[in-house]
C-alpha cells in the first residue's frame, strides 16, 4: 500500500513468472515460495491461474498460509463460466468457485469476471449480453466483491454502468491496446460503480512479444501513459472508495518495475 493511505493497493497480475528470479525473487527461491516473498513486498495480487481451472482447496489454503494478515488476493473467475458457458447454466460452477476461494478468509478480495471480445456471431448487439449479465449478477451470493471486465470497447457506457451500479459490482477500467484511453474511461463511466475501483494495466501482448518474451525488465517506457492514469486513480480515491491496481508483464515488460514507476509518478 501507499504509506499513509490504506485504501490503495497495487499488485501484479500473477506472481509465477520464473523470469523474476534474480530480479524480483532471490535467485534460488523455489516456485512454491514465490508468493511468500511477493507478499513481503506488495499487499495484493491478482490470481491468473484460477482463470484456467478451478483451484483445489489445498491450493487455496496454501496461498492463505503463505501470506501475512492484511494481504489480499483478487482472482479471475474460471473461463468455463465467462468464455465457454458465457454465464448460461453456470451458477453451479460459480458457487463452487466462490466457496473454494472463501477458504482464503479475510485474504479474499475481488473476484473478476473477465469476458472475451464478442463478435456478432456471439451477440448481435450489446443488449443480449447485458440482459444475460444483469440476470447472472442478480444471482451472486452477497458478502463478496465482484468485478466485470468487457473487451468490447463500444460496450463501455451508460447501460453497462447502470447494471454494475444496480448490483454493486465494480467495472474494471482496463488499459489495453483497443480499449478506451484513460480520459475516455472517465467520461464514459463517471466514477466508480460501487465502493471500490478496479484498474488493470494490460498493454499490448502482440506488440511487446515482438520485442521480448522474457519478463525480467521493462522494455517499453509507459511513464506518459501512467501519468494520465494517476489522477484518475486519485479521483477514485478522493471519492472514498478502495482502489485496486494490477499490472501485467505485457504492459511494459516487468510488472514489479512498472509498479515502482507508477509509485514514483504518484509521488510527483
Amino acid at each position: 500500500m501507499f504509506e499513509g493511505d490504506r485504501g490503495i493497493r497495487l499488485g501484479t497480475s500473477s506472481w509465477s513468472a520464473k523470469d523474476w528470479r534474480g530480479v524480483f525473487y532471490p535467485e534460488k527461491t523455489a516456485s512454491i515460495d514465490f508468493i511468500r516473498h511477493y507478499s513481503t513486498v506488495y499487499d495484493t495480487v491478482e490470481i491468473d491461474a484460477t482463470f484456467y481451472h478451478m483451484p483445489r482447496e489445498s491450493t487455496v489454503l496454501g496461498w492463505r498460509d503463505r501470506t501475512p494478515e492484511g494481504f489480499v488476493f483478487a482472482a479471475k473467475v474460471p473461463r468455463v463460466i465467462t468464455h465457454e458457458k458465457v454465464l448460461e447454466d453456470a451458477s453451479g460452477e460459480m458457487n463452487l468457485f466462490i466457496e473454494t476461494m472463501a477458504l482464503l478468509g479475510d485474504r479474499l478480495g475481488p473476484l473478476l469476471l473477465q469476458f472475451p471480445y464478442f463478435n456478432r456471431n456471439a451477440f448481435e448487439s450489446q443488449e443480449p449480453f447485458m440482459k444475460r449479465l444483469d440476470g447472472f449478477l442478480a444471482t451472486l451470493p452477497e458478502g463478496f466483491r465482484y468485478v466485470v471486465e468487457v473487451r468490447n470497447a463500444n460496450w463501455v457506457g451508460r447501460r453497462l454502468n447502470e447494471i454494475c451500479r444496480s448490483h454493486r459490482v465494480a467495472l474494471a477500467w482496463v488499459d489495453q491496446a483497443w480499449m478506451p484511453d484513460p480520459q475516455q474511461w472517465a467520461m464514459r463511466c463517471e466514477g466508480p460503480s460501487t465502493d471500490f475501483a478496479y484498474f488493470r494495466f494490460l498493454g499490448d501482448r502482440k506488440r511487446i512479444e515482438k520485442i521480448t518474451t522474457s519478463w525480467d525488465s521493462q522494455v517499453i517506457d509507459r511513464s506518459d501513459r501512467l501519468r494520465e492514469w494517476a489522477p484518475i486513480l486519485r479521483d477514485a480515491r478522493s471519492m472514498g472508495v478502495d482502489v485496486y491496481g494490477f499490472f501485467n508483464n505485457h504492459y511494459a515488460g516487468h510488472a514489479p518495475a512498472t509498479i515502482e514507476t507508477f509509485r514514483e509518478i504518484w509521488g510527483e
